[in-house]
């Protein structure tokens, strides 16, 4: 569906609405304006013109009256868009956007299904199956219980959300909700009107609301009834229309009496933030990654490094069949860690180098058993006895412990590195220090937009900060540069030359490097030359016409660089079109939407041409790492051109139609993190095992030839590789069972190194442990990976019924096996997996597995590689956004302020809200801020004159200007990417971009709400059990 599409005649509420191929939408382009005649009709969820509407809960209005709306709505005609005007697929602001009110296609006349009173009895939840009866409407939702309670032998494992009967709240202000005489004993209509108990007012929102939000364009004339169709949404519901004023009823589940991700995170927060996290104890599950805690090492790696979809695995492989919890560990193995923590030690053994198995080459580590008085060790991974080599020798202590065990890294700790000898490196020779080279696309394109000169620009200061090893005053690293369009142009900057040298390779068909002496040199040796060649590039290249470009032979020369000079090192490339001009890789405009939700979808994430695999191969053999920033106008098939980055270890920047003035902070400041960070080069890792389990599949950025090895060209802080173990034998609850995982890389100054991380995990016989001890963060962090990797393969409707099945599987086993008996209408969750119906719902509503109408397809093939090397920290707030209401806590506080849910119906009107993800930063203002917030902050005196899509705020000296600016930064400094800042106003065009991460609301894409999904996983579970 177009965005600028006008939208069809939408019928009032009271009305059949059309019905959108499986989903309920409303369009959203041609709005009325806020100038538009009142309609005839309500909106749908708002009011009615004659009859009273109280307000949604938590949000207090002015009493319904025949006076003028107050100033701030009065532009708004009844029944218009005054809130909201873009709407969410159904999500309007009635009484509430997160709950779509459940209803048929063709809402059913009053007199159909009479409503009994709310029983605070667990309810009969069948929202997708055949209508319900009225006995089962009952307490339908308003009924369903979230509860935990477990078998007696256990503790409780679960949660308990239920709203007793007669727990009156108080509501907020305003005008008292009518009383309802016959049929609803001891409850009052609450505001939303439903019956049970009223809200209270909620946290975190709620000021003057200034009207209703309509569908957006006029109705049109009645239309007939269409077809019955059972549907998520299919609880009927009284026609309002019909209803005298105060029976006006709904159903709907309170979205507060469902877990909350942010109540989740906030608990960790204060239960485990102030305690250091000790590694000492096997298979303990650490703090959420949302908490900020400190690590001690005390012989298990810690979480910066490896994360676990559970800390207790099962014994044998049928339990975990049964329980379908895929059992993968999140490693990354050179994450950065806080000042306050101490990078792994390094250990020189010498030339004899580090000690290892005879058998499986695990390498010395705190659970080998050191046995006949210290001369043997028994591995802790294959059992093998090994003899102990004079020079290692040790005396035992009392305990069997070695007595130098403290002294030691290899014995006490979790993470630690080995200086390794000449028989890890390449032909048997120490490496030579990496080299980077920058290739800068000097098209028209390039030229035009202005990328060049800035580039050129940054690169004369960037140089001198290339990463360096320890104390060293200047970096190992050697420098090389290329420019291209259809040609190559190679630089020779030898510190002896006055001016730099251009050669030009026109045999694209053949690449080679014209010269050796010269192309790569030392930065401060060659300072004038190369500051000389920066300054003449822009101007060289200003006048070019020259429109096409060619790709895979630009990598090609820059590895053949590296061969020559027999380094390892990395490319930056600066591209900026589909590379059509005639050349290895040429590629064709295959971009087609037609494909959408076709079984040939899988073709657009795929590569058009195997040449790019092929090339990526030679790389990694060469230790050739390839950093891909993108500038296009258009489509340039980033699935294809991202492969040789994907395959290497390197990273992929896009930055779509890119514009100096608003685009070179993100740009410059991506390119200097990107060239500053710390790298490991021409790596290879290996995950070892105890016995009972093996690692059988792996997830992220590198290559692999074999089965066992992971290849990496290059690996940095950021990246990480996601594997997935299964078992091959029983395993044994006393021994339990252990990872190791070994990575051999070259560091920035050229030294060949082992980093080695240890984890020791429990086994349990029980399924209930196994509950009691997952990650959710972690399990979603592989399900997201694992899906994103089989769009490459399967429909992409498959792979999200295989994402919903093994949940149910999940939660299903959980219910059959660790809960205590209790009717079929609540609906269990085991207290640390009671966030994976939101979360996993957000996964299958991300624009990979269900894009909205205005993402390209380059976007995805974007986000599919980005979301492969994430760490948990990323997922989990890439697929949950932060929302950050900004003038709720006090100015002078210097914490960040609490984070609401993402949801419309949290965002109130009168409030400011900050939303991140990790790649996206947006500043959400309310129609009705206060106008001393709006000078404050924007410097401009009403809501009006503030400019939509900002990407700056101005500075300006007082509290909440710098409050705001300082959380922005402190923001930006926690993501691996700079965060380009979008001011979206209420009501304006922008505010369909920013709803599209309120993921708890129905996504225009289709895409289900939080308490819809809830529903839906709860029906698939009660399938799986009966």
């Amino acid at each position: 569906m177009n965005v600028n599409q006008s939208a069809p005649p939408v019928p009032p509420f009271g009305q059949p609405q059309p019905v959108y191929p499986g989903y309920h939408q409303s369009s959203y382009g041609g709005q009325p304006g806020s100038t538009a005649p009142p309609t005839s009709y309500g909106a749908y969820n708002g009011p009615v013109p004659g009859y009273q509407q109280t307000p949604p809960p938590g949000v207090s209005r002015a009493p319904p009256s025949s006076e003028a709306p107050p100033a701030s709505t009065a532009q708004a005609p009844c029944g218009q868009a005054a809130y909201g005007q873009f709407g969410q697929g159904d999500v309007q602001n009635g009484p509430s956007s997160t709950v779509q009110m459940q209803r048929f296609p063709g809402s059913q006349p009053f007199g159909s299904v009479p409503l009994a009173p709310v029983v605070s009895q667990p309810a009969v939840l069948q929202p997708f199956g055949p209508p319900p009866t009225s006995a089962q409407v009952t307490g339908q939702l308003a009924g369903m219980q979230i509860s935990g309670a477990v078998a007696p032998a256990l503790p409780p494992v679960g949660l308990g959300y239920a709203l007793p009967p007669g727990s009156q709240m108080t509501g907020p202000p305003g005008p008292p909700p009518p009383m309802h005489s016959s049929q609803q004993p001891g409850y009052q209509l609450q505001q939303n009107g439903s019956f049970g108990p009223a809200r209270g007012p909620q946290p975190n929102y709620g000021s003057p609301y200034p009207g209703a939000s309509t569908f957006g364009s006029q109705p049109g004339p009645p239309q007939p009834l269409p077809p019955k169709r059972l549907d998520p949404d299919a609880i009927p519901s009284p026609q309002l229309n019909e209803l005298p004023p105060q029976q006006k009823t709904r159903h709907r589940i309170d979205p507060d009496a469902i877990p909350s991700p942010i109540q989740v995170i906030e608990d960790d927060r204060n239960n485990r933030g102030s305690e250091p996290f000790v590694t000492g104890v096997r298979g303990q599950v650490p703090p959420l990654v949302t908490t900020n805690f400190l690590v001690k090492d005390q012989g298990n790696a810690s979480p910066r490094y490896i994360r676990c979809t559970s800390y207790n695995i099962p014994c044998t492989s049928d339990m975990a069949k049964q329980a379908q919890v895929p059992l993968a560990a999140v490693i990354k193995p050179l994450a950065r860690l806080p000042p306050e923590e101490a990078s792994p030690y390094v250990v020189d053994h010498g030339e004899s180098g580090p000690l290892r198995c005879n058998r499986c080459k695990a390498y010395m580590c705190p659970f080998m058993q050191f046995i006949e008085g210290g001369r043997r060790f028994q591995c802790c991974f294959c059992s093998c006895i090994n003899d102990v080599p004079p020079q290692y020798f040790q005396h035992l202590d009392h305990t069997g412990k070695r007595v130098d065990a403290y002294d030691r890294p290899e014995l006490s700790l979790g993470s630690y590195e080995f200086l390794a000898t000449v028989d890890y490196c390449k032909n048997n020779k120490f490496p030579s220090p990496p080299a980077f080279i920058f290739m800068i696309d000097v098209s028209y394109n390039a030229i035009r937009s202005g990328l060049v000169r800035l580039l050129c620009e940054e690169l004369k200061s960037l140089l001198d900060f290339l990463p360096r090893e320890g104390g060293a005053e200047e970096s190992a690293i050697r420098v090389g540069f290329v420019t291209y369009n259809k040609v190559l142009h190679f630089y020779n900057v030898k510190s002896s030359l006055a001016q730099p040298q251009m050669m030009v390779v026109s045999d694209v068909a053949d690449m080679f490097v014209p010269l050796l002496d010269g192309f790569l040199v030392n930065v401060s040796e060659s300072r004038a030359v190369i500051t000389s060649l920066l300054d003449q590039i822009p101007e060289m290249f200003a006048d070019t016409r020259e429109t096409e470009t060619v790709f895979a032979p630009v990598i090609q020369a820059g590895m053949e660089a590296l061969k020559a000079a027999e380094c390892a090192g990395k490319l930056f490339l600066f591209h900026t079109s589909l590379p059509i001009a005639e050349a290895p890789g040429k590629l064709k405009n295959r971009d087609d939407r037609k494909l959408i939700n076709t079984d040939k979808e899988k073709t657009l994430f795929q590569p058009q041409t195997g040449a790019y695999q092929t090339l990526a191969k030679e790389c990694v053999a060469q230790g050739c790492c390839v950093d891909l920033f993108l500038f296009p106008n258009q489509y340039v098939d980033v699935a294809t051109l991202s492969v040789v980055p994907q395959l290497t270890g390197g990273s992929v920047y896009k930055y779509a139609c890119f514009q100096v003035e608003n685009d070179q902070e993100r740009f410059l400041s991506d390119l200097r993190r990107d060239v500053q960070k710390v790298v490991g080069f021409d790596a290879v890792m290996r995950v070892r095992t105890s016995t009972g389990i093996r690692a059988v599949d792996f997830f992220g950025a590198f290559y692999m030839s074999n089965t066992t090895d992971v290849e990496l060209a290059g690996l940095d802080g950021d990246k990480t590789v996601t594997v997935e173990f299964k078992h091959d034998d029983r395993l044994n609850e006393e021994s339990g069972a252990l990872l190791q995982c070994a990575l051999l890389y070259t560091s920035c100054a050229g030294q060949r190194r082992l980093r080695i991380h240890n984890l020791a995990l429990n086994c349990c016989t029980q399924l209930a442990d196994l509950y009691r001890n997952c990650e959710t963060d972690t399990l979603i962090n592989y399900m997201a990976k694992f899906a994103y990797r089989g769009v490459l393969n399967s429909p992409v409707k498959t792979v999200r019924d295989t994402l919903i099945t093994q949940c149910a599987q999940i939660l299903a086993c959980y219910r059959k096996n660790c809960a205590s008996p209790s009717s079929a209408g609540q609906l269990i969750l085991p207290e640390c997996m009671k966030l994976l119906p939101v979360y996993l719902n957000c996964v299958l509503k991300s624009d990979v597995l269900q894009p909205g109408a205005e993402v390209t397809t380059d976007d995805r093939a974007y986000v599919r590689q980005l979301v492969t090397s994430m760490d948990v920290a990323e997922t989990n707030v890439f697929f949950y956004p932060r929302l950050l209401p900004l003038t709720k806590s006090p100015i002078e506080s210097a914490t960040e302020p609490p984070a609401v849910r993402a949801s419309e119906e949290r965002l109130s009107n009168g409030d400011i809200y900050l939303l991140e993800n990790g790649l996206n930063l947006f500043l959400w203002v309310g129609a009705s801020v206060q106008q001393g917030v709006v000078q404050s902050l924007f410097s401009v005196s009403s809501f009006s004159q503030i400019t939509s899509g900002l990407s700056v705020l101005p500075v300006l000296d007082n509290p909440l200007s710098k409050k705001v600016r300082g959380l922005i930064d402190s923001l930006r400094a926690q993501r691996s990417r700079y965060m380009k800042l979008i001011v979206v106003k209420q009501e304006d065009k922008l505010e369909m971009l920013f709803k599209h991460f309120l993921v708890e609301d129905k996504s225009l894409s289709g895409g289900a709400s939080y308490v819809d999904f809830l529903c839906h996983m709860h029906k698939e579970i009660r399938q799986l059990l009966s």
